[in-house]
């Protein structure tokens, strides 16, 4: 199931991705008389299967009733979980990418965050800040986490999994290492994209052997696997559920692969400028693209 929130009439509504375009599920279910469907991400994500039962039942009688289907292209989207409790990173979890930086492996999940206002939507506008000047792209898979999870194991940690996504966790890395803490060079207003889907975790087989990739302008600059994180999704997953309770619908991004700006020669280190074009995709999970703007 995919799913998608996009923007109608100043309010974030639930959407439904079918062969045939995007169901509005608030008006489907309305027309259609199915008055229990969910009708917002945190109720699908809590609902758990009986939710997806719901919209696939509502994804049938729409098809029956000839219910308008809306074009992807046409609507604002924002993202696709838009109201996480928590929004948990996990930073150098590439073996490749740690040794473009020239860093060692950690032993532990190195953890940091992100708030709420860094959250935004596929094809929205990112403005770089005027005092920002060394921005960059991480192509990253998103963990949203499904039920309330404490102290699991790695073996039982993917059955607290609603679904994955695409993200984006753009950084301004001369802020981010102003100190010791990446806080500043992260959080910074729509420096977090997801989308455009969240996919139940159904529909993706293993999360750990996923391709990813980053295009810049059309030029490919990422391109790795899952395969080479060193922690594992469930190895993640464990790990902050034995430092903190995840709730559903937190989101997790589990780092990024090598080819990011920062991995260049100083000399070489083309940052994000006004007009560029970043898409980054996750094998199965959609392509999401940003604009930057300065």
């Amino acid at each position: 199931m995919k799913t998608l929130t996009f923007y109608s009439n100043g309010a974030l509504k639930l959407g439904l991705e079918t062969e045939a375009g995007v169901i509005d599920v608030e008006s489907a279910a309305k027309q259609s008389e199915l008055e229990d469907t969910p009708i917002s991400v945190q109720q699908v994500i809590e609902g758990g299967e009986k939710a997806l039962e719901k919209l696939r039942a509502l994804q049938k009688k729409a098809l029956e009733k000839g219910i308008q289907h809306l074009k992807l292209e046409e609507l604002k989207l924002g993202p696709a979980v838009p109201a996480p409790s928590k929004l948990i990173c996990i930073g150098l979890n590439y073996k490749r990418h740690a040794d473009e930086c020239n860093l060692p492996y950690p032993k532990e999940p190195v953890v940091f965050s992100k708030f709420s206002n860094a959250l935004t939507g596929h094809k929205n506008e990112i403005v770089i800040p005027k005092e920002a000047h060394q921005v960059d792209y991480e192509v990253e898979l998103a963990i949203i986490i499904g039920a309330k999870t404490k102290k699991i194991s790695e073996q039982d940690a993917l059955s607290a999994v609603y679904g994955y996504a695409t993200a984006n966790d753009v950084s301004a890395r001369d802020w981010q290492f102003k100190s010791a803490q990446w806080l500043l060079g992260k959080t910074v207003d729509d420096f977090c994209p997801v989308g455009p889907y969240l996919v139940s975790k159904d529909q993706v087989l293993n999360p750990n052997k996923l391709l990813l990739k980053t295009e810049v302008n059309g030029e490919v600059r990422q391109n790795s696997t899952t395969a080479d994180m060193i922690f594992s999704c469930e190895q993640i997953i464990s790990y902050l559920s034995h430092h903190m309770t995840l709730c559903p619908g937190d989101i997790i991004l589990t780092g990024t692969p090598e080819g990011v700006i920062m991995g260049e020669p100083e000399d070489k280190r083309n940052w994000l400028k006004d007009g560029d074009v970043v898409t980054v995709e996750v094998e199965g999970l959609g392509k999401l693209e940003n604009t930057f703007r300065k």
